[in-house]
């Protein structure tokens, strides 16, 4: 910026609430105090809208991380819960690799779509309160006369991309999954679609909503979530005694892929709860991540209501 638009930001006041910014014209002038174009988030020197140029954080990609694996968890438990099968088969095996290939395809579409075009590479706007996520509810009232509205996407692209990548997921599996289904010939299969068309739009609602709480509450809910998860799992075997929940789970191949998913979800909570600052100590937090389980095989002879004293 040279000195003849400095002098000309001088003429002009601040801009009032939190985001409100101006935006330099081509007559090297000012504008009003408004929202900012997306992609550019206001100076707190200057007040002027600048474009956003930082790199997501470590924990930004854990998140992103997060959206792309929880959508993913609810494409395969919706095909195995219409599959309505307690064993793998080639079928149910085709569908789920065709969840995971939809899925990938649109997290690489929606890293090259956002800004800059083409490039796996982000450049952002760095989250720095809650309030970054609802601007909307942040626009000022100077005087008390008049709203002046800046609503805007002060934590691009964080709020879009997950719009986009739900959009995308939805396009990508009505394009390939139907067809899939049909050829695979399993009984139901077209259910999981149906499932699908239901809870992306739901996933993508909730976002709107609740995606700043989400984003500061999300390593939380993966350990919390792997942990109920895990517990609701063995549950459902009918004996349960210790001999009975080992080797059920060590003797059934589905079993062991569904126990190792919780604790690499487990594993995950924890690396997004750390962020791995100290690295010695927290990666030695990871042993305890099959504790959960081996608490459950161990106590389950316990909570056997048969034990119980009725009277």
């Amino acid at each position: 910026m040279d000195t003849q638009s400095i002098s000309t930001m001088k003429k002009y006041d601040p801009c009032p609430g939190w985001y409100c910014g101006r935006q330099l014209l081509e007559n090297n002038e000012l504008s009003e105090c408004a929202s900012c174009p997306r992609g550019y988030r206001r100076n707190e020197t200057t007040f002027l809208c600048m474009p956003c140029t930082d790199s997501p954080t470590f924990y930004d990609w854990l998140y992103l991380g997060f959206i792309v694996i929880f959508l993913l968890i609810l494409h395969w438990f919706f095909i195995d819960m219409v599959s309505m099968r307690r064993s793998f088969s080639k079928q149910g095996l085709i569908l789920h690799m065709t969840a995971t290939f939809e899925v990938f395809i649109s997290s690489i579409l929606s890293l090259l779509i956002v800004h800059p075009f083409g490039s796996l590479e982000i450049k952002s706007c760095s989250v720095r309160s809650l309030a970054d996520w609802y601007t909307l509810l942040h626009n000022p009232n100077p005087y008390y006369t008049e709203t002046v509205h800046c609503t805007q996407e002060a934590v691009y692209p964080m709020y879009s991309i997950v719009c986009l990548f739900y959009t995308l997921n939805l396009t990508c599996m009505l394009l390939l999954r139907p067809w899939v289904c049909k050829k695979v010939l399993l009984s139901r299969s077209t259910m999981s679609i149906y499932a699908a068309m239901y809870y992306l739009p739901i996933l993508g609602v909730s976002h709107a909503l609740i995606g700043g709480l989400l984003y500061y509450a999300f390593p939380y809910l993966i350990v919390v979530m792997s942990v109920i998860s895990c517990a609701v799992h063995f549950a459902f075997t009918i004996n349960q005694t210790i001999f009975s929940l080992v080797t059920t789970t060590l003797y059934s191949p589905r079993n062991v892929i569904i126990l190792l998913g919780h604790w690499c979800l487990h594993a995950y909570g924890i690396i997004s709860i750390t962020e791995f600052v100290d690295p010695l100590f927290h990666s030695l937090l990871i042993l305890l991540v099959p504790f959960p389980t081996l608490f459950y095989i161990f106590t389950a002879r316990f909570t056997n209501p048969k034990k119980f004293d009725k009277s």
